[in-house]
């Protein structure tokens, strides 16, 4: 059967809270293709998976970029779930990781604009959302 994955992930407590933690399965097919799939497998707050997306909805967090504030109280000082792969086939190889997103934060950037009192540079992106990620666990189908 399919192994199943105990994942969790916890917020730096200096930083924004965590959003959702993601599973990323990779894998090469038997006429050599690479393969890559993320699920969201738990999301903040009161919001679930969707089944069919595998995707966590919005939960609204946000970012004043005139201050680099954070809009609202949402997101998650830490998540976990236990997840197995509804996909697992126990003659393929894969390998999987873990992959923990944090609510929107003001990028660098963004930060040194304000600090020198100049408009942040439009070529880039005003926020980002960190990301935290695990080493991966290979299944070796042999």
């Amino acid at each position: 059967g399919s192994p199943t994955f105990f994942v969790w992930a916890g917020a730096d407590w200096m930083s924004a809270p965590l959003q959702r933690v993601q599973v990323v399965k990779g894998w090469i097919d038997a006429e050599g293709e690479t393969h890559e799939v993320v699920q969201d497998v738990v999301c903040a707050g009161d919001l679930e998976v969707d089944p069919d997306t595998f995707r966590c909805p919005d939960n609204g967090a946000s970012v004043d970029t005139t201050s680099c504030e954070t809009r609202g109280e949402v997101g998650a000082k830490q998540l976990m779930a236990a997840w197995q792969d509804p996909d697992f086939d126990p003659s393929q190889g894969a390998f999987y990781y873990v992959r923990a997103i944090q609510n929107p934060t003001c990028r660098w950037s963004t930060y040194d604009a304000l600090r020198l009192g100049r408009e942040p540079d439009p070529r880039v992106p005003a926020t980002i959302r960190e990301r935290a990620w695990s080493s991966p666990i290979w299944i070796d189908a042999s």
